[in-house]
């Protein structure tokens, strides 16, 4: 796919707590369209830099832009996806979603929001479960419905915080595969950043890696995940070129978590 241009631009980032510096000197662009992984080991800054692309933190110093205009706080055309779903527990699945059809469509009327909500849960197969409460659905089928309420914003730019990260491995692959499948058939395809700590699945789920340091959060590689789509994970953990790569990804982040060790 051709890039148009730079949809995510991240300039000069600094991020502090008081005296303590979260993330130094981050310069990172994500084009239109595009699915990158952020990955890194725990206190790297990935989530905190998510939080920032979000809005939902400012920076200390730098600039973070998303389709041109400077991010000055949260907004509809960024949608985020939390590990922990975030569901209202009041409201039941379907009334969920139809917040976030509002979000995007104020002007429809209730019976149009839960229609467009219903849509979205067929999408990602909860078709017969909107009257139900989240407290009356699986982990997996949760985050379901939350990928759902991020869809209903149809906002171009999707955040992901380890969304897969609580469910067990048959329940993340799928979740896995759903993503997929539901970027890939969108159009225009959002653009996605997706936090990882698990190689494998940023590369079988991304464009490109970028891989952050810690203490403080930084990028420290970037590589490009060539892999034809759609990708089979059977056949794609046979290839030698996946190992080769993950190799180098884990080489990267252990050579970094020794430099820190020795300059302790």
């Amino acid at each position: 796919m051709t890039h148009a241009g730079h949809s995510l631009r991240i300039e000069r980032l600094k991020f502090a707590y008081g005296d303590a510096t979260i993330l130094d000197g981050i310069d990172l662009s994500v084009h239109e369209g595009e699915f990158l992984a952020l990955l890194g080991p725990s206190g790297s800054g990935k989530s905190t830099l998510l939080r920032l692309i979000a809005g939902l933190e400012a920076p200390t110093a730098g600039l973070v832009s998303a389709g041109g205009r400077p991010v000055a706080g949260p907004g509809t055309d960024r949608a985020v996806v939390f590990q922990h779903y975030a569901l209202f527990p009041w409201m039941t699945v379907v009334d969920n979603v139809a917040e976030a059809v509002a979000k995007a469509h104020p002007t429809l009327s209730r019976g149009e929001r839960r229609e467009r909500a219903q849509a979205q849960l067929a999408r990602v197969g909860l078709g017969e479960v909107g009257r139900h409460h989240p407290f009356e659905l699986s982990g997996g089928m949760q985050q379901r419905a939350a990928i759902a309420r991020a869809l209903a914003l149809e906002s171009p730019f999707l955040l992901m915080d380890e969304p897969f990260g609580a469910l067990d491995p048959i329940n993340r692959a799928r979740l896995q595969d759903l993503l997929v499948e539901v970027w890939r058939g969108s159009s225009p395809r959002r653009t996605v950043v997706f936090v990882t700590h698990d190689v494998d699945e940023a590369l079988l789920l991304a464009d490109r890696v970028a891989v952050m340091g810690a203490n403080p959060g930084r990028v420290i590689a970037e590589y490009p995940v060539a892999f034809d789509r759609p990708r089979q994970r059977a056949a794609l953990f046979k290839d030698a070129g996946f190992h080769h790569l993950r190799e180098e990804i884990a080489d990267a982040l252990d050579a970094d978590t020794l430099a820190h060790l020795e300059a302790a």
